[in-house]
């Protein structure tokens, strides 16, 4: 996978979670509309519970696809600068292999494994 291919996948994965963090937020604001709209006593309205956990749901996924996003960003900032293919840890090559599996990956193999 050449820079540009990489980079063709990395947007495209950019556009697919700019997407998807828009529809989250449609998703959490229809919750809190309905929260507004219902009884808000979540001790004794079984409904309660259910509206705070999808919110909840919703907020964790939202946290993890910005976190993902950030990688993306990361990672086409890293074509730009000439440096994706360089482990941020020990300097060494990122198998293309690794990249092709993990295209926000910065680190090679070994260093991964390292922790």
């Amino acid at each position: 996978m050449d820079d540009s291919a990489a980079r063709q996948l990395l947007d495209a994965e950019r556009t697919r979670l700019t997407e998807g963090l828009r529809g989250l937020g449609e998703s959490f604001d229809d919750i809190v509309e309905a929260a507004r709209d219902s009884n808000l006593d979540d001790e004794h309205d079984p409904e309660g519970s259910t509206i705070a956990a999808e919110r909840s749901m919703i907020s964790s996924i939202t946290g993890g696809v910005r976190s993902h996003l950030a990688a993306v960003e990361h990672a086409l900032a890293r074509l730009d600068a000439g440096t994706y293919r360089t482990c941020e840890r020990c300097g060494g090559p990122i198998a293309e292999a690794r990249l092709e599996a993990r295209p926000v990956a910065t680190t090679c193999i070994r260093c991964a494994k390292a922790g």
